[in-house]
């Protein structure tokens, strides 16, 4: 795994670059010659945190404000037959 560092002028003028370098292990954000931010793999961030990738249920409960928002979607009434080959 290799470190890579950018600093903040050059992470904003090619971000893409700084996800590439991700790829091959964390990238350190500098502020002023100072690490500020950490740039990661999700993979990586998940693994460090001690958690697996979150659902989508997870996820959507997660979203601020949604409590209390009631969705009854209309059932579909769909017949199924079998294919017709002629």
């Amino acid at each position: 795994m290799s470190v890579h560092t950018f600093s903040s002028r050059d992470f904003t003028r090619d971000v893409s670059a700084a996800k590439r370098a991700a790829v091959e292990g964390p990238v350190f954000i500098t502020d002023r010659g100072r690490p500020a931010f950490a740039l990661l793999k999700i993979e990586d961030y998940y693994r460090i945190a001690g958690q697996g990738e979150p659902s989508f249920l997870s996820v959507m409960d997660g979203i601020p404000g949604g409590i209390g928002i009631e969705f009854n979607p209309p059932r579909l009434d769909i017949q199924i037959r079998p294919a017709e080959f002629d």
